[in-house]
């Protein structure tokens, strides 16, 4: 039993330690489907696509380092 709730900790653990991806702000596109968000610079991009043939491209869906906009608080008072 204590062997069961041990791998069941270890299980848990290892499970949850993981961290989400992330996506970088330049994209290599090789073919329509075929692609590598995986950039930090145009450069690292630009020498990537010269090997192996393609195109670089801005993430559009990386938010890269800007901060979060605040929102207004609505002025209800009229």
């Amino acid at each position: 039993m204590t062997r069961l709730l041990a791998g069941a900790v270890f299980a848990f653990v290892i499970g949850g330690a993981g961290t989400a991806a992330h996506a970088a702000p330049w994209c290599a596109f090789y073919g329509p489907s075929t692609y590598n968000c995986g950039f930090h610079t145009y450069a690292q991009c630009l020498a990537t696509v010269r090997g192996a043939g393609g195109w670089c491209r801005q993430n559009f869906f990386e938010s890269g380092d800007r901060k979060p906009t605040r929102r207004r608080a609505r002025d209800d008072r009229y």
